[in-house]
């Protein structure tokens, strides 16, 4: 993929927060697509591959952390970034186990997440 086609993948069953991050992401240059759940995101992998995930963790459907072992089973790997309001311990090392670059807590914060993003950008 060229570097002009790179984007932010944001998948989230909350339409409030699609919006903000996207506005957040888009204070940056970055270019972003954004998913309301995980299901929607994997069917979109077929026509191209974010450099980035931004990934919510508690989803109907499909959970965060069942996307990223759909995608680790496809052999796909998206440097993925977690957020979430569970603070569980156990919950956060499954996540980073499973590949998460960061496991942030919702609300987000803008410095937290830019730092995890070009962390997870520097990786793919």
């Amino acid at each position: 993929m060229a570097a002009a086609d790179r984007f932010i993948a944001v998948v989230d069953d909350d339409t409030s927060i699609l919006k903000a991050l996207e506005r957040l992401l888009s204070t940056r240059s970055w270019a972003t697509k954004t998913f309301r759940s995980g299901v929607l995101f994997l069917e979109s992998l077929k026509d191209e591959l974010p450099d980035c995930l931004i990934l919510d963790l508690h989803m109907p459907e499909m959970s965060g952390l069942e996307v990223q072992q759909t995608l680790a089973s496809r052999g796909i790997e998206i440097p993925t970034i977690i957020i979430t309001s569970n603070t569980d311990a156990a919950m956060r090392e499954r996540c980073m186990v499973a590949g998460a670059v960061a496991y942030l807590p919702k609300p987000v914060r803008r410095a937290e997440l830019c730092i995890a993003i070009d962390a997870a950008r520097g990786r793919s």
